[in-house]
């Protein structure tokens, strides 16, 4: 296990009892686990989007609703009146979909518990089994004859490699590193056969030439599963800098590393102040008529791009070979969700299409174009006897006028749908519900206007239904009582809606364990009739729940002016800058004006970041520039620098004015609260392989790695760091590779050093040519790839090994990457960074139920749970001094609901009654039928909370 900086236990606090009152089918005690520990929060918020929250049993008795913070299935029975609940079912952790195996069973997909909750109606609602999966499960069906479970994962995790599944068709080695392979998972299950393994034994795993899935959805047969990509791309990437000749002569050839280059940037030269602007890569997108990859001019760029992106987004599967049919391509950037026509067994997919081509935020005056009020459209796409055609649901809304355009049109924003999600049709085939996350409404089409794209938003938003409380994420029909019953997530409530007055007319909230800040600033993120004049853009238009879309954007402004870092620097002086531009060998002015401490406002492509785990990251955006800004300046201060993001509502969003201060702190208090999931490729027991051993031993070790020691009368005159030097991982601090400094690195502008906790979620670009600023070759052309961007802040990087070649890493006798084979290094190093530490341990989340016949397997992972939830471990943002884990186990105990934590003082779990139960008590109880225990390892400080939840 890495120990670098793991610290002790803080004292424990005697054990409390809890208080409260609970309403189910079954009789329910409460809970008295141990005290949290000092400091930890009682909840820690994951923003997992949802994407089929809500179910409805054949014979309509009854409506599932996955509560996604409480961590629970809510059953409901199905009134005259509106519903009433009938059973609350603690499942896993961030729970997002759930769907009936039959009246009797129902299957919850768990995101961050990278689990699949069976749920047995017989008696007493309970789990009874627990299925392990890849990481972050988002969606399942049942299709097929007889029935299969389809549930959706990224193409990693720990489960994959388990030895149960040793001869399971798919499983083993993600290959993270290894160009041209598909990273779409779906894992298959036989629900009448699903093994007495850990955590069962899928009949198979298929992967897609696609990254991470999300939607599936089943033709009216159920014999043909489709699979939707999530973060699909649209054939958009980026070049490296030095790939661009140094002039504005766009049409003046160069030559780069014997590679002939077809001309220089773009510009404009100056921003509208007249300051030159700084070097910076460029964005392509390959265009299908021409067969090459160009710029927004059209010029020829094939000899930089070393990877085609085939943009398979959909794809046909057979449910009973498992063999793929047939993939579609082009149906949109982001995937959301899928709904079929039972009657043409037409296919609907919800999606937005990106616009990053178009560059540049604000007014686009000076620089000729601007992006603003126009990010992502949002679209349904129609497939359909082979072809895919989109349609944008706000196709009203003139984007050639901004909001402080004369001819705007203000009442625009009354007929959009933003962000759409989850759909339904009518059995009839005739109308289409689409739920706009965005908007508070949900968007009702005549199918065939639809598909022949006749409809007009104007006339077509009379007929769209207006959801209170915010968020709408699922919708389920019922047409026999003439009822839509929608998710509302950010009042964590059901609504129910009369689908002829189209009038809300009941109303459920779901228990939200929620901190009311997080409550009061979600919509803050998603709500575009709140952030954009048209109703159509967000902050989630890019940042898709809160994280990244897996897209480069150029949204510098040439009409702002130049502003100044505050943030300390790493070769900045200007003596140590003058001697790393010496030995860096470069020639063009940094930031434009040679000024480290600059920020010029034109500063190119830049690949979305993550929201998420930032609070002690310091100053925001790629450079660090959000540090000063409208409300302050400030080196370090995330909450400041967040703030100064107001001006983003007005020149990206089109809003037309920027937010106050007041709003955005209320945006802060939510986002800065917001955690990233654990790692899914680190070790459960959180030691390291071989290889990330040697990677953590040289990122840690004696040798400067940044290759620049230059050495003035027997002292370095710059400085020299181990990795960690400017990568600093110092949890007891929240720092997970970055300590919030800025640092020259040899590129045109001055850069912050990047937090390193996501970077398994950045790999599938592979091939790149060879640049001046790399002593790696050129790797040729290496095919068909699934995503077009990659690492550092431009994602032109296709590999973290690769990045490893360049100057500042290069090999000598006292820094940089060893002389001797440095490239196993530069693999090792890599495959550390793919497990970097988290604020989570990685067996945060992990669950498994032990029932009476699977023992044998189940209790080596009991075993576990338990180390590791006696385990020190160090985290800022659980209180300091934590273990890695509070272990929870629920289960349903004589006809009662019972929950218990692990207490780390007398080694047994405890209940709310007293009742103290050894380990091996508590695994007794599962010798019987109907008792299976679900054991659950949270966040530390949440246990107490969970065990309650019952």
């Amino acid at each position: 296990m890495t120990t670098r900086f793991r610290k002790g236990l803080g004292a424990l606090s005697m054990l409390q009892a809890l208080a409260g009152s609970l309403a189910a089918s079954v009789p329910l005690m409460m809970v008295a686990p141990q005290a949290a520990h000092a400091a930890s929060p009682a909840f820690i918020a994951f923003e997992s989007g949802q994407v089929r929250p809500l179910a409805m049993s054949s014979d309509g008795s009854k409506l599932f609703a996955v509560n996604t913070p409480n961590n629970t299935l809510e059953i409901f029975n199905i009134t005259s009146t509106g519903l009433q609940l009938f059973a609350r079912v603690p499942v896993g952790m961030e729970p997002v979909a759930v769907a009936l195996r039959n009246d009797n069973e129902v299957w919850v997909v768990n995101h961050l518990s990278d689990s699949v909750s069976v749920v047995s109606l017989d008696g007493a609602p309970r789990v009874v089994r627990t299925l392990l999966v890849g990481d972050e499960p988002r969606d399942i069906v049942f299709a097929g004859s007889p029935a299969k479970a389809f549930i959706t994962t990224a193409h990693r995790g720990q489960q994959r490699l388990d030895p149960s599944l040793a001869n399971v068709p798919g499983a083993g080695d993600p290959k993270l590193t290894t160009p041209g392979v598909g990273r779409a998972d779906v894992w298959v299950f036989n629900p009448g056969s699903l093994g007495n393994a850990l955590g069962g034994v899928p009949q198979s795993i298929l992967s897609f030439f696609a990254d991470t899935p999300r939607a599936l959805a089943v033709s009216p047969d159920r014999n043909t599963v489709y699979v939707a990509a999530f973060k699909s791309g649209n054939e958009t990437s980026s070049l490296n800098e030095q790939l661009v000749c140094d002039s504005f002569e766009l049409n003046t050839k160069c030559t780069v590393k014997g590679v002939t280059m077809p001309g220089g940037r773009l510009g404009p030269q100056t921003n509208a102040a007249g300051n030159p602007a700084p070097k910076t890569g460029m964005m392509v997108k390959f265009n299908r008529q021409s067969g090459h990859w160009e710029d927004e001019i059209g010029r020829n760029w094939d000899a930089a791009v070393s990877f085609s992106l085939p943009d398979k987004d959909v794809f046909a599967v057979d449910a009973n070979s498992l063999s793929e049919k047939t993939a579609y391509r082009h149906v949109g950037t982001t995937l959301f969700n899928m709904a079929v026509n039972p009657v043409s067994g037409k296919l609907y997919v919800s999606n937005t299409e990106a616009n990053n081509m178009t560059r540049f935020e604000g007014p686009g005056q000076f620089g000729g174009s601007t992006v603003q009020g126009k990010i992502a459209l949002s679209r349904v796409t129609v497939i359909a006897n082979g072809a895919v055609t989109p349609h944008h649901l706000n196709k009203h809304i003139d984007y050639s006028k901004l909001v402080n355009d004369p001819g705007f049109d203000p009442s625009a924003k009354e007929h959009s749908l933003a962000t759409p999600l989850e759909m339904a049709v009518t059995k009839d085939g005739q109308t289409l519900y689409v739920t706009a996350f965005g908007s508070s409404r949900i968007g009702v089409f005549n199918t065939a206007e639809l598909e022949n794209d006749s409809f007009n938003p104007r006339a077509a938003s009379a007929r769209y239904i207006t959801v209170s409380g915010g968020g709408p994420s699922g919708i389920v029909l019922d047409e026999g009582r003439g009822r839509l019953y929608v998710m509302t997530r950010f009042d964590n409530a059901v609504k129910v809606v009369n689908l002829v007055t189209r009038a809300e007319v009941a109303q459920t909230a779901l228990p939200n364990p929620e901190p009311a800040a997080i409550v009061a600033g979600r919509p803050m993120l998603y709500d575009a009739r709140r952030s954009s004049a048209n109703g159509e853009a967000s902050c989630a238009s890019c940042h898709i729940f809160g994280e990244m879309d897996d897209l480069a954007w150029d949204l510098g402004n040439p009409d702002e002016v130049v502003t100044t870092s505050p943030i300390p620097g790493k070769f900045t002086d200007s003596l140590q800058f003058s001697i790393a531009k010496l030995i860096f060998g470069v020639k063009n002015k940094i930031n434009g004006s040679d000024k480290p401490t600059d920020f010029h406002p034109m500063k190119g492509p830049m690949v979305t970041q993550t929201l998420k785990g930032m609070r002690n990251s310091g100053a925001m955006h790629w450079r660090g520039d959000r540090s000063n800004g409208v409300f302050g300046v400030s080196a370090m201060d995330s909450n400041l620098s967040f703030k100064n993001f107001a001006v983003a509502f007005a020149g990206l969003l089109g809003n037309a004015n920027p937010m106050s201060e007041a709003e955005m702190q209320t945006f802060s208090d939510f986002m800065l609260n917001v955690q990233l999931p654990p790692n899914p490729i680190r070790n459960l027991d959180n030691s390291l392989t071989a290889a990330q051993q040697r990677g953590h031993d040289f990122y840690f070790g004696s040798r400067p790695s940044d290759g620049f020691k230059f050495v003035i009368n027997g002292k370095s005159v710059t400085p020299n760091n181990n990795c960690n030097g400017c990568h600093t991982v110092d949890p007891a601090n929240g720092m997970y590779g970055t300590g919030g400094f800025q640092s020259f690195e040899g590129i045109s502008q001055i850069v912050k050093v990047p937090q390193l906790r996501n970077m398994y979620q950045k790999v599938g670009r592979f091939g790149s040519p060879a640049i001046p600023f790399s002593t790696a070759d050129a790797t040729g052309f290496l095919g068909d790839q699934v995503r077009g961007f990659g690492f550092v802040h431009d994602g032109s990087a296709d590999t973290l090994a690769h990045f490893f070649t360049v100057r500042v890493f290069q090999p000598t006798l006292n820094s940089g990457f060893p002389l001797i084979n440095p490239d196993a290094t530069r693999r090792d190093v890599s495959d550390f960074m793919h497990v970097m530490d988290s604020d989570m341990a990685p067996i945060v989340g992990q669950q498994v139920t032990l029932t009476s016949s699977n023992a044998a397997a189940v209790n080596p992972r009991i075993d576990l749970l338990i180390q590791r939830a006696k385990t020190p471990y160090v985290s800022k943002e659980l209180g300091g001094n934590v273990t890695e884990c509070d272990l929870v186990a629920q289960l349903v105990e004589g006809g009662t609901r019972r929950g218990y934590v692990y207490d780390l003082a007398s080694g047994s779990f405890l209940s709310g009654d007293g009742t103290r139960r050894t380990d091996a008590a508590l695994r007794a109880l599962a010798t019987t039928v109907g008792q299976e225990v679900t054991y659950t390892c949270t966040p530390a400080g949440s246990g107490k909370r969970i065990a309650a939840t019952i």
